[in-house]
């Protein structure tokens, strides 16, 4: 079985996170620059290696101020802890799509986290690259990770959620 290098189509993918603000609405943010490879046994991403690293200063919410509070010491401490990675443990096949099971690193703090990635299938494009295609999710604690800022609101509940959802649309080129 041959082994088969997937390297990420960063024009053709992005990686979002989702968190509840006043526990009313959802802001989403995007981590405008990551890197990923994928490791497998020639088409078959049935136990792969995954390792991603994404650039904490490339946070990017809409808002100024507010990408500027996250890579602050109240959250990301970008100034140390300058990118956030994963690297797979396992990757199991269910029907289409697969789970994954990995450790994730935020903050000089390790954590076993899941995801799912669904499978989009394998393409060629015009240029006569392979293309895989696959849309990822999960959710994890952010407190986990040591992003505990919060402000208690006066009606009860806080202002920032602990959970994080994770969201991404990642187009990966397979290698010669």
């Amino acid at each position: 079985m041959a082994t088969t290098k997937w390297t990420l189509d960063p024009t053709h993918s992005e990686l979002q996170f989702k968190v509840k603000h006043l526990m009313i609405t959802t802001v989403t943010g995007n981590l405008k620059s990551f890197s990923a490879e994928l490791t497998s046994n020639d088409d078959d991403f049935t136990n792969a290696e995954i390792s991603f690293k994404g650039d904490i200063n490339s946070i990017d919410t809409g808002n100024t101020d507010r990408d500027n509070h996250l890579k602050s010491a109240d959250f990301f401490d970008a100034e140390k802890f300058a990118s956030i990675e994963f690297k797979s443990t396992s990757v199991e096949k269910d029907g289409d799509d697969y789970t994954i099971k990995g450790d994730l690193t935020v903050k000089d703090v390790t954590k076993s986290v899941k995801l799912t990635a669904e499978f989009g299938g394998i393409a060629t494009d015009p240029w006569g690259n392979t293309k895989a295609g696959f849309t990822l999710s999960g959710k994890i604690n952010r407190t986990d990770f040591g992003l505990t800022w919060n402000a208690a609101l006066e009606t009860g509940g806080v202002m920032v959620s602990e959970e994080v959802r994770i969201l991404g649309e990642l187009q990966f080129v397979k290698q010669a």
